[in-house]
């Protein structure tokens, strides 16, 4: 009688259990029958031989009693749960190991794209940040892979995103952390993959514990001619890198300082109206005003074209009038990647295109013929720009 007894309080019990998780709603864990489990309200514990439902099971406890449990009442105990096998653990060490290896191999191979800079070459660039496109072949400039390079030629760690345009769109290619005066390739691109590396954007933060001034952002821009990479004058040596390339500065360290460190005075003043990082767009060259078409240009030498007066000038003026312009517009042609300029000399008796002739020979990277007759009749000469001078 006291064992009927003790189990319709057993069974009270496990109904007012279910009354009371029914008013809390609490989320319960899983277990499935055979489950080795303790109490959270009591001491002791047993096992799992039915689900009744979502919120109970009955556990065996000992002397061979059945209890219907709330889950939530229970706890799993795990030092019942089987160990792993020798054969899983030892698959187990096989794949920490592995990825160690991974890892290990990942930071050895960020590391190998990183390296110093030569801070004090003898003709070392300004402290700034710079991209550069280096050739593998320092002797062959114009075959074989490019390093793409950023440069952190600064007393500072530097935070970089570098992306490039792809259309209408444009894709992060890399980011990460350079140290002070350090330099890291950003990829190693075949010439064929030159032309989707022209045009794109480096941002950057420069970053330190403490500072004389606030150090504003980069946002540089920048796109460059396919045509610059085929001309052996367009690498030239760069003192902190100590190879030849075609480098691009992105800002000097001096146009990312503001202010003085007077705290105050930056507060009043702002630092996000200043715009330090300079968008790339090419400055206009002194030939650009004689352009025609892309990379061509057409330069009339007559005097009366060059001066608003001639009232003074004796013949000897005029020749070098003409002649120093034709220098001026020749040389700025070459810096600014044309492929040919048509000079109008007029016919005359022939000294200044005999001049003109004779000046070029200065010019082992240009040829000359004689221009479109049906355009110029014979009064023209065209200067072909083969490659830009070293």
């Amino acid at each position: 009688m006291e064992h009927v007894k003790s189990m319709e309080l057993i069974i009270f019990a496990g109904r007012k259990q279910i009354f009371m998780a029914e008013l809390t709603s609490l989320n319960v864990p899983h277990f499935k029958i055979g489950d080795k489990v303790n109490f959270l309200s009591t001491t002791g514990g047993g096992k799992v031989t039915k689900i009744i439902d979502s919120r109970m099971v009955m556990v065996e406890i000992e002397g061979g009693f059945e209890i219907p449990t709330l889950i939530s009442d229970l706890v799993l105990d795990y030092r019942s749960q089987p160990t792993p096998s020798k054969q899983q653990q030892a698959v187990d060490k096989v794949q920490k190991e592995v990825q160690g290896q991974q890892l290990l191999a990942q930071e050895q191979a960020e590391a190998a794209r990183k390296s110093g800079l030569r801070r004090f070459a003898k003709e070392a660039e300004k402290e700034g940040i710079y991209m550069a496109f280096v050739p593998h072949e320092q002797q062959w400039l114009l075959t074989g892979p490019l390093d793409v390079v950023l440069v952190n030629h600064t007393p500072y760690e530097m935070l970089y995103t570098f992306t490039i345009k792809e259309e209408t769109q444009f894709v992060n290619v890399d980011f990460g952390q350079v140290d002070k005066y350090e330099k890291i390739v950003i990829e190693t691109i075949s010439r064929d993959d030159l032309e989707y590396w022209l045009n794109g954007v480096v941002q950057a933060i420069l970053t330190t514990e403490t500072s004389d001034c606030v150090l504003l952002p980069l946002n540089a821009p920048f796109s460059l001619r396919p045509g610059r990479f085929f001309k052996e004058g367009s690498y030239v040596p760069s003192g902190i890198l100590g190879e030849k390339s075609v480098m691009i500065c992105l800002s000097e360290l001096i146009a990312l300082k503001h202010g003085d460190g007077d705290f105050s005075k930056i507060m009043k003043e702002g630092v996000g109206s200043q715009t330090a990082a300079k968008t790339l767009v090419k400055q206009e060259a002194p030939i650009d005003k004689h352009k025609v078409a892309p990379g061509e240009a057409v330069v009339d030498l007559h005097i009366g074209e060059l001066v608003d007066n001639i009232l003074g000038l004796s013949s000897h003026d005029m020749f070098k009038i003409q002649t120093d312009y034709f220098k001026k517009m020749l040389e700025s042609a070459i810096a600014a990647d044309y492929n040919k300029v048509t000079f109008i000399h007029g016919v005359g008796n022939g000294v200044l295109k005999n001049a003109i002739i004779e000046e070029l020979k200065n010019y082992q990277n240009t040829e000359n013929r004689m221009a479109s007759i049906a355009k110029f009749g014979v009064g023209a000469i065209d200067v072909m720009i083969t490659e830009k001078a070293q």
